[in-house]
């Protein structure tokens, strides 16, 4: 047993650097980053002094501001060799240090703007009686260090000739500490252990630890190592076995995972013609040499084949009334999809083996096409196989890839019924009007056989390469429009048409549906945010124009938005909007009613425009200037829209006396007809009753009044043609704070597919010819506009 006893030398106080990992030893040189502001502030204090500083490890190395008890309570006096600041970063410096002296922290004398502590300094005296057992222990250390260098292969010999030149056990014991890897606790361990003798012991017993584990890390790797080898042996004498079997007619080994798809294949209840055809495919598979690419193409098919729900199906909620409720919370209005799905479930009811249903939701963005799709299936407890065919132009992507090809995968369709779990999934195919189609083939023309009632119980997918039943299916299909879809694939589903709402329809939404999940997104209740139906219909009225509600949720949220920044800001705990307030909330309005401006105006006319995103305002202005007869069209017009214009002016020339027109305008008057908006493209028949209205105001100069809106094909004996799209161009009109709408006699029907609200609201004229349209929509002195309306509905 020593006897060594540790005495102080002095008390120093000293500028504190906490370290975090690291430990510094007496008579060591270390060089360390520095980043923290206060190290930085105490390396400065010590360099404007003596450039002697106290290094202390922290308990914990993650924390950015420790305090006293955080501090290891044995440390280095060091003093600084070199400091460099970090060129371009005046937050970091590089620092050498040199240990020396151990201290003990007595306390922290100053904690802002950096550590300063008071330390004292101790030392063990030394015990002359314990030499001999010194001497053993830096031989036994180092033997010991000769052993760590080997097994972990380092290059030592400047380390090993500094501790041979040295019989001092402290110093040898912190040389090897430093020098060696071991945990940072273990060589804080070290630096707290003051009397030399069981210093060295300590780093001997670490050394001991230390070889071990490197012998262990060694046997291992050499295990590991033996073991890729034999492995690769193996794998080159089974070749060349099977090879041998081969030459001698035997067949080789088989797989061991054959077994497991046979089994699986057994048991999975598939077709005959499918289970033949698997299990052919797992023997081919057997066959194939260990690690070749085609048994992993035979893999990953068998894998996709037993995923399919060949035979898994849901059963469908037949409970007419619960879908019914279902429908109700989720959608307001829509009653034509609603009837038609109720109609559906109830013949499945009668007859449980009927076909699926193949239909197309038909209206302009933000009706809810999408929406109801899913309600639908969620109704029906049916799973839900969402497909998006928008921008698709290779037929591979419906019908799928060959397996032999590299990368080869199921079509959409087949990948859908996968991911479903089950054989008769509602299946929504979403923007079919916007399939493209180019060399690689027309993927409309290969949805043909999968929407087709007849065919698609043996669709073939080009990658399973067997007939898949479809029949089951629920097919629903979404577009904006019917014009770009293939006639022989629109026949093959029952379109349903889904209009742009009312202002009615749109409040109910935004009151009970929109408004509600705005709130939840933004983390508004009922009580922090209100809207008055008045400030929904000015919100309709005013900043939206859309068919659908889109916008109309948008304009929503950003409101939610500003009152959760005035939630936050602490401006007020709860909003309660007026229609009053909405400018404040939103900015100034962004739509006017028209009808509310000018009642008369010469050569400038209401029509009304069908789009693929609901009814639309297009206005015709017609200007007539002395000239040689020219006709100039404007509005960037399609064909059609520029023959319908010269069958109006051909019509103006034939009636002329009878219009009170001059019978030599085409030959002394310039005539410009314009469109508003010339970036839109615009074409269609339906404005020549508007454009023969633009041109007579003009010629004569009689105004036209400025709250009827009007629809219509001209003829040369100026007969007012059939139009389509009339429940959208309504509804663009009560929107544009029109009252009365011209529309042909034919589409009188059509007024019985309008809502009742937009029918209620507007006066509805039909005519037959352009005479009454003249005499209903310009403006005489002599006779009041509205002796002259006939066939009001």
């Amino acid at each position: 047993m020593d006897t060594e006893t540790i005495v102080t030398a002095r008390t120093m106080i000293l500028p504190l650097l906490p370290l975090r990992g690291v430990s510094v030893f007496p008579g060591m040189l270390l060089t360390f980053d520095v980043e923290r502001e206060m190290s930085l502030k105490a390396l400065d204090e010590a360099m404007s002094a003596d450039q002697t500083i106290f290094l202390v490890a922290q308990r914990d190395v993650s924390e950015e501001e420790p305090t006293e008890e955080g501090f290891y309570k044995i440390g280095t006096v060091s003093r600084i060799v070199q400091l460099l600041r970090v060129s371009g970063d005046e937050s970091g410096a590089k620092v050498m240090v040199e240990g020396i002296n151990r201290a003990f922290l007595v306390h922290t004398t100053e904690t802002k703007p950096f550590f300063r502590a008071q330390v004292e300094v101790v030392e063990a005296a030394a015990d002359k009686r314990a030499l001999v057992k010194s001497e053993a222990l830096i031989r036994q250390c180092y033997a010991l260090f000769e052993e760590y260098a080997k097994a972990a292969g380092v290059e030592a010999q400047d380390t090993l000739k500094k501790i041979l030149d040295s019989d001092d056990p402290g110093f040898i014991a912190d040389t090897i500490a430093q020098s060696i890897y071991m945990r940072h606790a273990n060589k804080q361990m070290v630096l707290e252990e003051l009397r030399p003798i069981r210093r060295i012991a300590l780093v001997n017993r670490m050394l001991r630890r230390e070889i071990d584990i490197l012998n262990i890390e060694q046997s291992i790797h050499d295990t590991t190592t033996e073991q890729i080898s034999r492995s690769q042996r193996e794998m080159f004498l089974r070749e060349q076995l099977k090879a041998i079997q081969a030459e001698l007619g035997e067949n080789g080994d088989v797989p061991e995972d054959s077994d497991e798809y046979r089994t699986a294949i057994q048991a999975a209840s598939l077709p005959k013609e499918v289970e033949l055809k698997l299990l052919k495919e797992v023997s081919h598979m057997a066959k194939q040499p260990f690690g070749s690419a085609e048994a992993a193409v035979i893999r990953s098919y068998l894998d996709i084949c037993l995923e399919l729900p060949w035979a898994k199906e849901t059963h469908d909620a037949l409970d007419v009334d619960k879908v019914r409720k279902t429908l109700d919370a989720d959608h307001f209005g829509m009653e034509k999809v609603k009837e038609r799905i109720l109609e559906a479930l109830a013949v499945r009811k009668l007859a449980p083996n009927a076909k699926g249903d193949i239909l197309c939701f038909v209206g302009p963005p933000g009706t809810g096409k999408t929406s109801v799709a899913i309600s639908i299936a969620r109704a029906m407890d049916r799973k839900l196989a969402r497909i998006s065919l928008g921008g698709i132009h290779d037929e591979a992507e419906i019908r799928g890839h060959r397996k032999t090809y590299v990368g080869a995968m199921p079509g959409r369709i087949i990948e859908g019924i996968r991911q479903a779990g089950s054989k008769n999934p509602v299946m929504v195919l979403d923007e079919i009007d916007k399939l493209g189609s180019d060399y690689r083939g027309d993927p409309s023309a290969a949805l043909l056989e999968a929407l087709d009632p007849e065919q698609n119980a043996s669709f073939r997918d080009n990658f399973i390469e067997f007939p898949f039943d479809l029949s089951d299916v629920f097919f629903i299909t979404t577009a904006n429009t019917t014009d770009t879809i293939p006639s022989a694939l629109l026949d093959r589903m029952e379109v349903i048409e889904l209009p742009g709402y009312t202002d009615e329809e749109k409040l109910a939404i935004a009151r009970d549906h929109l408004l509600p999940k705005q709130r939840k997104k933004h983390g508004l209740n009922g009580n922090q945010l209100r809207l008055t139906d008045a400030a929904i219909r000015e919100l309709i009225a005013r900043y939206t124009r859309e068919a659908g509600v889109r916008v109309l949720e948008r304009q929503i949220a950003a409101i939610c938005r500003k009152t959760a920044s005035g939630i936050v800001a602490g401006e007020w705990k709860c909003r309660f909007v007026n229609a009053a307030d909405l400018e404040s909330l939103l900015g100034p309005a962004k739509f006017k009613d028209i009808g509310s401006k000018d009642t008369q105006a010469v050569g400038l006319v209401h029509g009304l425009a069908w789009t693929s995103v609901g009814g639309e305002m297009l206005d015709v202005e017609c200007n007539v200037m002395d000239g040689s007869g020219k006709v100039e069209l404007t509005g960037n017009l399609g064909d059609v829209m520029k023959e319908s214009a010269h069958a109006a002016i051909s019509y103006i020339r034939s009636r002329a006396p009878g219009l009170e027109v001059d019978p030599d305008f085409y030959k002394t008057k310039d005539i410009h007809l314009h469109f508003p908006e010339g970036a839109v493209p615009k074409d269609g028949p339906s404005a020549g009753v508007t454009i023969c209205t633009a041109v007579v105001s003009a010629l004569t100069g009689l105004p036209v009044r400025q709250d009827i809106a009007m629809t219509g094909e001209i003829t040369l004996r100026g007969r007012v043609l059939p139009i389509g799209g009339l429940r959208e161009k309504t509804m663009a009109a009560l929107r544009a704070g029109i009252h009365t709408v011209l529309i042909p006699d034919q589409n009188e029907p059509d007024l019985g597919e309008i809502d009742q609200t937009v029918r209620a609201a507007l006066n509805f004229i039909t005519v037959k010819s352009v005479d009454t349209v003249l005499e209903t929509a310009l403006i005489r002195e002599s006779v009041h506009a509205g002796d002259s309306q006939k066939a009001a509905v």
